[in-house]
């Protein structure tokens, strides 16, 4: 047959929702056919991808990798936490995080760079494991972290292998201090983020509209409280001060010793390691985060069928 042409293969990925690649195959095992060429991917299952493509993926996995001073965190949806524990989900999530440490690139171009031994693209490999699992995925958010004297630590919460689960961290600490004792400092400032949350390093890294909305809240209660004009301003630089203890994570309490604020654990490290030590950014990924997740009525369901 005549060679396969790009609008042949676009037609058919169109009808299927099957990789570009696999629809290639399809066509020239059918010699050109779009009917035979559909009966030949859904033969193998991969037709079936585009129609679990509107179910909600809220579980999944969060992937990490550390590589000297860069670090990437990747997440990747599924549509329930027993898929996250499917071993191909899992090669599929490591490898992909490692295409993306290698090449550093934005979500849209990891998609469309090649998944080794396959022939497909990182996307055309998740509709292959889409059709071969059966149930809905995206790769939904990367982000990068590197610095350029120091060490990039990690830390992943609700480990299930690896580097892959619930939770992620990235903290990138810049030093010349030893590599090994800032290692162990940036999992613990890690292990911190993860429970603390924190919305930014230092308070000069605050979102300004996150300040000023906090700023007025706390104004109108100073004033709604019956207090005199003269002292509302410090009342309102009290509570901003204890807002700042909340969100900022050098002024947060460390969670590993209750008593210490950040700042103060990396001023005694600074000491004791005899080095300069400054926090140069962090990454945090919850699994899920922002998804809004269905809310399934057995009963409904059920009863909706038997009508």
């Amino acid at each position: 047959m005549s060679e396969v042409t790009a609008s042949e293969v676009k037609a058919l990925r169109d009808r299927t929702g099957a990789g570009m690649m696999d629809c290639k195959k399809a066509l020239v095992a059918c010699e050109g056919d779009i009917e035979k060429s559909i009966d030949w991917l859904r033969k193998k299952g991969l037709s079936a991808a585009s129609k679990k493509s509107g179910r909600v993926a809220a579980e999944g996995l969060i992937g990490l990798c550390v590589d000297g001073n860069k670090g990437t965190i990747l997440e990747v949806n599924a549509e329930t936490d027993f898929v996250a524990r499917n071993d191909l989900f899992q090669k599929y999530v490591s490898t992909v995080v490692e295409i993306a440490s290698e090449n550093r690139a934005d979500l849209e171009t990891l998609k469309s760079l090649s998944y080794p031994e396959t022939g497909r693209s990182v996307s055309e490999e998740l509709t292959n494991l889409i059709a071969t699992v059966g149930e809905n995925m995206g790769l939904r958010r990367v982000a990068y972290l590197s610095v350029n004297d120091g060490v990039v630590a990690s830390y992943v919460h609700n480990k299930i292998a690896g580097n892959l689960g619930k939770i992620g961290i990235l903290v990138g600490l810049e030093s010349s201090a030893d590599r090994s004792k800032l290692m162990d400092l940036g999992k613990k400032i890690a292990m911190h983020i993860a429970a603390a949350s924190p919305k930014s390093v230092n308070i000069s890294d605050l979102d300004p509209e996150i300040v000023a909305r906090e700023r007025d809240v706390v104004t109108e209660q100073a004033r709604n409280s019956g207090k005199k004009e003269e002292f509302i301003q410090k009342i309102v630089e009290g509570r901003l001060s204890k807002f700042y203890g909340e969100v900022v994570l050098t002024e947060q309490v460390f969670v590993m010793d209750g008593t210490s604020k950040v700042k103060d654990i990396i001023a005694q490290a600074e000491k004791d390691l005899g080095a300069e030590i400054k926090i140069a950014g962090f990454e945090k990924f919850v699994l899920g985060e922002g998804i809004e997740k269905q809310t399934v009525d057995f009963a409904a369901e059920v009863a909706a069928q038997l009508n």
